[in-house]
């Protein structure tokens, strides 16, 4: 056997023996992924701390090109790669964030991870095919599934081997709407091994765990076990060593767990702060005091995974400390936990279960101010975060305007002044939403006025630039594009390092034609953001359009590496290839967009077509007639159609199939395949029409000719 390799067995030991019987290359690593220990990408951060300093040092262009991924999935990398540069936090007051990463941030920092190792592993001469064993899978936080479906996939076994362990329970895809499936990559591209315990094995677990009970005989036996179990972090799954440290006394354990979170507290602070998102919560939690240090260090984490985007590893922080804090006892405390977890929640794509959490804050809350921020974040469930079939304007905006009204209440002006506008800023998305842009400027416009008004300069100056991104957002929109292009002239002078600025206003000047421009700021949002397909996308469609038929297919390739789902990309790259004569590769790409879209219009067109000019004619003519039920006005499909008509002698059925194409989209080249049908059916003044209708559009010096000759044939006929 050969690739990737999937190796589930109950317990760590049967998997390394199943590991033992693999031919394998040399080992480069291995790593354990169990999100007890460093929290998100617990096993990408481990094997980086390993082999990034030396392929940093090997080639310093991998930092300055990785360098947002590197240090968002592995702080202790931060001094090696250039700064992350927030000019708008810089200049905020200090805790004022109003901007989070989106769902799919953590998912292009995977990809950025595996293009790091990619470039690192190629790199390093002589060194061969290696082996990377990640260990306790089933227990990964969601970034590392990421970035162990994303590496499987598009790392090859020859060039490093994944050897993927978990136990023998089902691998599930995390809850909500999952970025990509792990369970699924596992499927395609590993192969799987399952291991049983070995009756001998069993047995000896078993007569072990019984003598690691607290009537053992050996209590310094019992304690040096428990200690290890402690010190490897809660991780280890021998049943003898969890016995034993489930058989000491609570205070035995809380001892343990203090000598062991003061140890990891120093080395967090000295070097290694990865162990605030894992392991330290973990241990103080269960050391003596879960209620002091303990919640703080829940707190910390949760407030720092969300602010990367790391949304479900927050979840979990804020339920364990939701579970922790005593409403009645310490309420602001409680509120922080359950309204971050009710918003990390809805960004994780999990809303049904914000929903519950929201309910149960309003249940046991009667701050004004609480109620407020809870009413806003309802209605943003039903105008944003629900499904689509499932969102609702109406209620949305019940919401929002209670949200409103309690702000408008707000006793500090200042507050009052930021709330009032922040909420009406949340109805200006229900309004948009809901059709009414119009409204949606209105409030916008009142907003921003407000705010200049009421705040002092600097105060709030991320929702001031929110505000103004909204605005733009909602003029591009309704087609008010130079308007768009001064809202973000405005924003990029404050925030001048965000993506989404520069994809979203390349869109508006791709609108305009400007697309030199528009290329530009793509190129300028990849660099401020791990890769991620709509870039690659956009800046290939403004490639193509601008003819650069090689820089476009470079970008719909990179696109479908990142995303082989990109329905677009796999229509655009295989018209692209068509074009190109690629008609294997073009025809590859229409098979797989069909297995995802079997109804797909254009890629039943791409497929007639190539099949027409392959040959296969009944072939062509089935795919072309399934292409038209699916959408009757696709232009293209009457062309090709006619094409293939015009190919099999019948001049009158290619005629009506390029006039349905002309009346559907007046391109000149339909016009020209149908002034050669009109010249083959003898109708020379129709087709010197359509002839001299193409050369006034293109100049086409064979329109020209044809032109010229169809009229000389019509004056000799008199027709």
């Amino acid at each position: 056997m050969s690739g990737h390799y999937w190796i589930s067995a109950p317990h760590r030991r049967e998997r390394d023996r199943l590991r033992a019987g693999l031919e394998l290359p040399p080992l480069l690593a291995s790593v354990d992924a169990h999100r007890r220990l460093r929290g998100p990408y617990t096993a990408a951060g481990t094997l980086l701390r390993l082999v990034a300093p030396d392929a940093l040092r090997a080639d310093p262009a991998l930092a300055r090109r990785h360098y947002i991924e590197l240090q968002q999935s592995t702080p202790e990398l931060a001094p090696l790669v250039p700064p992350i540069v927030r000019r708008l936090e810089q200049q905020s007051a200090v805790g004022e964030v109003s901007r989070y990463p989106a769902r799919l941030h953590s998912l292009r920092v995977a990809h950025g991870l595996v293009d790091f190792l990619l470039s690192a592993l190629a790199a390093a001469d002589g060194a061969g095919p290696r082996t990377l064993v990640v260990e306790n899978v089933q227990h990964a936080d969601v970034t590392d599934q990421e970035f162990l479906a994303a590496a499987l996939r598009r790392i090859p076994p020859e060039l490093l081997t994944l050897v993927v362990c978990s136990a023998t329970g089902e691998l599930l895809d995390p809850p909500g709407t999952p970025s990509v499936s792990l369970p699924a990559a596992l499927a395609a591209h590993a192969t799987r091994l399952t291991g049983r315990p070995e009756p001998d094995a069993a047995a000896d677990a078993a007569a072990d765990a019984d003598a690691a009970q607290p009537h053992a005989q050996d209590p310094a036996g019992l304690l040096r076990a428990a200690r290890s179990f402690v010190d490897g972090d809660g991780v280890d799954d021998d049943p003898r060593t969890v016995a034993a440290y489930e058989g000491l006394t609570p205070a035995e354990r809380a001892a343990l767990h203090d000598r062991r979170a003061a140890e990891l507290a120093e080395r967090a602070e000295e070097r290694e702060p990865s162990l605030r998102l894992g392991a330290l919560p973990y241990h103080l939690m269960r050391g003596s005091d879960p209620d002091g240090a303990g919640v703080e260090a829940l707190r910390q984490a949760l407030l720092r995974c969300k602010y990367l985007g790391f949304y479900h590893a927050a979840v979990e922080l804020g339920d364990e400390g939701r579970r922790s804090v005593d409403p009645a006892r310490r309420p602001e405390l409680w509120w922080i936990f359950i309204r971050e977890t009710g918003v990390c929640l809805a960004a994780a794509g999990r809303p049904d279960e914000s929903a519950v959490l929201q309910q149960e804050a309003r249940t046991a809350s009667l701050d004004p101010a609480h109620h407020m921020k809870l009413a806003y974040e309802i209605g943003m469930l039903y105008a944003r975060h629900y499904p689509e079939e499932r969102r609702d304007p109406v209620l949305a905006r019940a919401w929002v305007n209670t949200a409103i009204a309690i702000a408008d209440l707000l006793p500090d002006p200042k507050e009052r002044s930021f709330y009032s506008v922040f909420n009406r800023n949340g109805l200006a998305l229900v309004e948009v939403r809901d059709g009414r842009p119009e409204e949606a400027l209105r409030l916008l416009d009142e907003g921003i006025e407000r705010l200049d008004r009421e705040l002092g300069l600097g105060e709030r100056t991320w929702h001031r630039v929110g505000l103004r991104y909204n605005r733009a957002q909602v003029n591009a929109m309704s087609g008010r594009l130079e308007d768009a292009l001064e809202d973000y002239a405005e924003i990029m002078d404050a925030d001048d390092d965000f993506a989404d600025h520069f994809f979203n206003r390349g869109n508006i000047l791709r609108k305009l034609g400007r697309l030199e421009e528009a290329i530009a700021d793509y190129e300028r949002a990849l660099g401020l953001e791990p890769p991620f397909p709509e870039a690659y996308y956009n800046r290939g469609d403004a490639r193509l359009e601008r003819g650069d038929a090689q820089g476009a297919l470079a970008d719909f390739d990179r696109t479908l590496e990142l995303e082989p789902a990109h329905l677009e990309a796999l229509v655009n790259r295989g018209g692209l290839l068509a074009d190109l004569g690629e008609t294997k590769a073009a025809l590859a790409d229409a098979a797989a967009g069909l297995a995802l879209a079997p109804d797909h219009a254009h890629l039943l067109c791409l497929r007639g077509r190539l099949l027409a000019e392959d040959g296969r004619a009944e072939e062509a003519a089935a795919a072309l007639a399934a292409a038209l039920r699916s959408d009757p006005k696709l232009a293209e499909a009457w062309a090709v159609k006619g094409e293939l008509a015009y190919l099999n002698g019948d001049l009158s059925a290619a005629a009506g199939d390029f006039d349905r194409a002309v009346e559907l989209s007046d391109r000149a080249e339909f016009r020209f395949n149908r002034a050669m049908v009109h010249e083959a059916a003898g109708r020379f003044r129709q087709a010197a029409a359509d002839f001299d209708a193409v050369l006034v559009a293109t100049g086409d010096p064979d329109a020209l000719s044809h032109r010229d000759s169809c009229r000389t044939a019509a004056d000799r006929a008199g027709a």
